[in-house]
């Protein structure tokens, strides 16, 4: 009876040691990690969105905020982000038999800088790009406020599966 209790109190603290924190929106977080950070995104592209910057940067606060149980901190979390955004561009997506536009597409590129404190391995530096298509009748400042949040949530959703999924 003795060595079934020792083997089983072996094997708990086994399985407790070894762990990863997994979460509901996809996370897997190591355990030792507590903290993240999200350096402010200025916009260098050569065309420029004004609400743009403000959104990257709070989108992926918000990200990190509500789908982990990391800490936001100002500077130097375990999961520490930074980056700029890169391009901003406007081009025709498809063009009729007589030669007319009929959609544009807005892309967005974003270069991030994500550093991994816990483990260095999965710290990238990479761009990122998703775009939305729009009707060519439409001027671009007129679409944009609805474009530029779609775009940025699947920035946001692309590099938080990076940082985030060990899959």
């Amino acid at each position: 009876m003795r060595k079934l209790i020792i083997l089983l109190a072996a094997s708990v603290v086994m399985l407790t040691a070894c762990t990863v924190k997994y979460s509901l929106s996809g996370a897997s977080i190591p355990p030792d990690a507590k903290t993240f950070s999200v350096a402010y995104f200025p916009n260098n592209a050569p065309m420029v969105a004004p609400i743009l910057s403000a959104t990257m940067t709070d989108e992926l606060t918000q990200r990190f905020a509500t789908r982990t149980a990391l800490t936001q901190v100002e500077d130097g979390g375990d999961f520490a982000f930074e980056g700029e955004i890169v391009g901003y561009t406007s081009n025709t997506s498809s063009v009729s038999s007589g030669d007319y536009a009929l959609q544009n597409r807005l892309t967005i590129t974003v270069k991030v800088k994500f550093t991994n404190a816990i483990d260095d391995k999965m710290s990238f530096n990479r761009n990122f790009s998703a775009y939305a298509d729009y009707d060519s009748t439409k001027l671009l400042t007129e679409v944009e406020s609805e474009l530029i949040p779609q775009i940025v949530e699947q920035l946001v959703t692309d590099i938080f599966q990076a940082a985030a999924s060990n899959w």
